[in-house]
């Protein structure tokens, strides 16, 4: 391995470019305390990847738009739920390696719903991430919601 393939596996870890993560899930509303199944592709860039593990990232923010008295914009954002769910152990990629993985979670059963108001909504999104050394590889987050059971 030369000096600048050295650098190029330096930059990819930095940027989370050491691999291509890409994801597939069927529903497209998730429902507190169902299982969901998705499918998680995991490729190398061109460098072997170390991992620590699949996850499934799975969080929610409430954003509270409105206009004050003197008509300036205020935006107040809260997270209200994040959990990453471990759906593999360690493994590695070799060099231009592609590994699928089938998963199946459960969504937490106190996971509140996705609405939008006049003012307010709350927003759910999902990824799928491969943890390695450096900034995670993943598949960016990926906007769902979750519906009331009844």
């Amino acid at each position: 391995m030369g000096f600048f393939d050295k650098v190029k596996g330096a930059l990819n870890a930095v940027t989370g470019g050491a691999a291509k993560v890409q994801f597939m899930y069927g529903p497209q509303v998730l429902f507190p305390g169902e299982q969901v199944q998705i499918g998680i592709h995991a490729t190398s860039t061109g460098q072997q990847v170390q991992s620590k593990g699949l996850f499934i990232d799975l969080s929610a923010t409430e954003t509270i738009d409105f206009k004050d008295q003197s008509d300036n914009h205020i935006r107040y954002q809260e997270q209200t739920f994040y959990r990453e769910i471990q759906v593999a152990p360690p493994f590695v990629l070799a060099p231009g390696e592609t590994r699928q993985f089938q998963a199946v979670f459960v969504v937490p059963p106190e996971a509140r719903p996705s609405f939008t108001g006049k003012l307010c909504r709350h927003h759910w999104q999902i990824r799928g991430r491969v943890e390695a050394f450096g900034n995670d590889p993943d598949t960016d987050w990926v906007d769902t919601r979750v519906g009331i059971k009844q």
